[in-house]
């Protein structure tokens, strides 16, 4: 970019044309601030009026229910204006070779009586009605009036109309769709000469895509589908390509610039271990471990991403692994996101070493568990044992990110549901070693193109089987008539041995909302449906210990049914809980749901998930039957519930379940994408886009391979263009 065209567009709007200083501001209001920025102001949508049609015509596509907008050709032949109350209407009379239409007008009556004579001829485009005459009608519509004048433009009529997003801001101040057009029209037949371009020819050749001028122009006044269908596809693959940069360059950075620790199986100490185990190891768990111990062996630091279902064995590969760095004379750390579950894994675990220590007796391997709800003797204990490499493994919440935290000899990070945690705080736990190795888990199986763009730089390691004593959960959906129904079917469970779950969503952000509906739901099934039953009460207003204790209980079967808010979606290990019911479960997102249903079926009885909901419709309907790629933007949105409560009891797989939610909700709202540092997208999308964001990254790890520092010539464009406008973003580049 050469420093004169940079300094133009980066001059204020307030030197357009038809701009000034103060609808500058208001532009300054929703981002817009220089003349580059407005040329990069997108359409929001656009109306294609290059098919023209008759007023009889119109009225067909009425009768057939269409219900889109339409463009037609007229002459005025009356015109009208009556009073209704307070509330006056303008009504023009037009006709065109077919027949008659009518055109209304609520507001800026004066203007509209003078703009239309009789004898003129308009072109009218607008969403159509019936009037209760039956006469076709358009209320308010864009129009163009036809003259004979050849320098005349057309803003209406005959082309892709480009219809802009015109915030409140913009018409404090008079700018309106018409005036916005204008503005940007002209800045971009004055302006877009001055872009400099921001692709690699080669790339731009090898994949036919439009140079940046051309593409900024037809995104503004597309000649025709196909042109801005290409343009489109230009911008994408631009997104995409600059992303995977980022991520190519995070990882080529991780790999190279730090040295790892070399952490091989020296002892029997891993061997025994396995050994105590009462079951095998399944195929994918033993395909995951071979992955993790050829990391752990390299002299390069790992950085890999585990995923697997709930209930597929991540923990036992997770104590393996850190077995294997305290072989090699390191501590290691497993953080979780919340203090329920560390306390549960620091049980789980120390209880899986109490039986190694009866086989391994040449060392004994200590835990400390690091809670920020702990008194401060435990703490105070736990953080000198840490320190002073007393504590083998250490298992915690967000407390090891605390600043008096301090490892002697840190080999193995895991960060267990890991999307829960921004990249920055995984950052600072890494930092307490010397460039530990690193696995992240999710028990929330990440949709492919999150795995190619979020997490493309780390390596991915995939459980993909359930063990094979596992009976697959039996899910249902039912309305809450059939509540009575439920609950006399967890009473007669209870006489198999059944324990139950019954969960109820939070409806407010409140601690006092949520613990007086929990306790009032408790009050009432306690004293009637399940009078004889022993009912317990989960809530998040209890410490850590609290919600232990009552989960102590429930797991020593002193109570049959457990009353409880969303407390249990993670990591809660009941073996004869196999029945949970979830109360609104429209309410619930995907991930939620699946967490949920994950918390029943861990022994070796026929476990049940049964999802109640306000939807009647949903609890009826077929939705989940349909190929998603079929339903429309609209369609989704509208059955958005019943096509989420009928995924999950359709498929048992979180890797299914994924890749709905993701074209359910976006990509946006999942999987910590906002914590990510990357940027958020404007033109990709990660649900329809795949093969272009498949080349992009290709394109960019081919780049970041063969000249990893961008000195090549060839590469001087992506360089600047990385610099220029990712400067941001090239900060978490350095960070895992």
């Amino acid at each position: 970019m050469t420093s004169s065209s940079s300094n133009i567009l980066d001059q204020s709007v307030q030197f357009l044309k038809s701009v000034g200083p103060k609808r500058a501001l208001s532009f300054n209001k929703i981002g817009i601030n220089t003349i580059r920025d407005i040329l990069f102001y997108f359409p929001s949508k656009y109306l294609d009026r290059t098919n023209l049609t008759n007023s009889a015509q119109v009225y067909e596509h009425l009768m057939n229910g269409y219900d889109g907008e339409l463009t037609v050709i007229g002459k005025v032949i009356d015109k009208e204006t009556r009073r209704y109350g307070n509330r006056q209407i303008l009504t023009v009379k037009f006709r065109d070779q077919a027949g008659f239409f009518g055109c209304t007008w609520f507001q800026g009556i004066k203007y509209f009586e003078k703009r239309f004579k009789e004898g003129d001829i308009y072109s009218i485009s607008a969403k159509p009605t019936l009037s209760r005459y039956g006469e076709v009608q358009f209320t308010h519509p864009d129009y163009d009036m036809i003259t004979n004048d050849e320098s005349q433009v057309f803003y209406n009529t005959g082309k892709i109309i480009p219809v802009y997003s015109v915030k409140k801001e913009l018409k404090q101040t008079n700018i309106g769709d018409l005036s916005l057009r204008k503005i940007i029209s002209d800045t971009v037949g004055k302006y877009a000469n001055y872009l400099t371009e921001t692709l690699p020819e080669e790339l731009k050749a090898k994949y036919s895509l439009s140079g940046l001028n051309t593409a900024i122009r037809t995104m503004h006044s597309p000649e025709n589908n196909e042109k801005l269908k290409e343009a489109k596809k230009r911008f994408k693959f631009e997104e995409f390509f600059y992303i995977e940069m980022l991520v190519a360059m995070k990882k080529h950075n991780y790999i190279t610039q730090q040295k790892g620790n070399s952490l091989r199986i020296n002892t029997d100490l891993v061997p025994a271990f396995l050994k105590t185990l009462p079951f095998q190891l399944t195929a994918g768990q033993l395909k995951v471990l071979s992955e993790i111990r050829r990391d752990m062996e390299a002299n390069k630091p790992m950085n890999r991403l585990l995923q697997g279902d709930v209930g597929s064995g991540k923990t036992i590969v997770a104590l393996i692994s850190m077995l294997i760095a305290v072989d090699n004379g390191y501590q290691a750390v497993l953080m979780a996101p919340t203090e329920i579950l560390a306390d549960q894994h620091a049980k789980n675990i120390s209880a899986m070493l109490a039986k190694l220590a009866t086989v391994y007796t040449k060392r004994q391997i200590n835990i400390s568990l690091l809670l920020g709800g702990q008194k401060k003797s435990v703490k105070a204990k736990n953080l000198e044992d840490i320190e002073m490499q007393e504590a083998d493994i250490v298992i915690g919440t967000h407390a090891l990110f605390e600043s008096n935290v301090v490892f002697k000899n840190l080999g193995l990070v895991i960060i267990d549901e890991q999307h829960r945690f921004g990249v920055i705080q995984r950052a600072k736990l890494q930092s307490k070693g010397n460039t530990p190795d690193v696995i992240v888990m999710t028990a929330t199986p990440i949709p492919r193109t999150l795995s190619m763009t979020v997490y493309g730089d780390l390596d991915v390691s995939i459980i993909n089987e359930m063990p094979k004593n596992r009976i697959p959960i039996k899910t249902y959906l039912r309305g809450e008539s059939k509540l009575p129904e439920i609950y006399k079917f967890i009473i007669d469970k209870r006489r198999d041995g059944y324990q139950s779950f019954i969960v109820y969503p939070l409806v407010e952000e409140s601690e006092k909302i949520e613990l007086k509906a929990a306790e009032t739901y408790y009050k009432d099934l306690s004293e009637t449906y399940f009078a004889e039953l022993n009912v317990g009460l989960l809530h998040g207003k209890m410490n850590w210990q609290e919600k232990e204790a009552v989960m102590l209980k429930f797991a020593a079967k002193e109570y049959d049914v457990l009353i409880s808010t969303t407390v249990i979606e993670v990591g809660i290990d009941i073996p004869d809980a196999n029945i949970i019911l979830i109360n609104d479960a429209h309410r619930f997102g995907l991930s939620q749901l699946h967490q949920l249903r994950g918390r029943v079926g861990r022994g070796k009885e026929q476990a049940y998930c049964i999802l109640v909901t306000k939807d009647e419709l949903a609890a009826k309907s077929s939705y989940a039957r349909i190929n998603l790629e079929y339903l429309s933007p609209v369609l989704l949105e509208k059955y958005k519930s019943s096509i989420r409560l009928q995924a999950m009891v359709k498929y048992l797989s979180g890797f299914d379940l994924s890749e709905i939610d993701l074209k359910l909700r976006g990509p946006g709202d999942i999987f910590g994408v906002k914590q990510s540092g990357f940027p958020e997208l404007k033109y990709g999308d990660l649900v329809n886009d795949t093969p272009i964001l498949t080349e992009a990254k290709r394109e960019a790890f081919n780049i970041i391979e063969n000249d990893p520092h961008l000195t090549n010539d060839r590469n001087k464009i992506v360089r600047n263009n990385l610099i220029n406008h990712y400067s941001q973003n090239l900060s978490y580049a350095k960070i895992a």
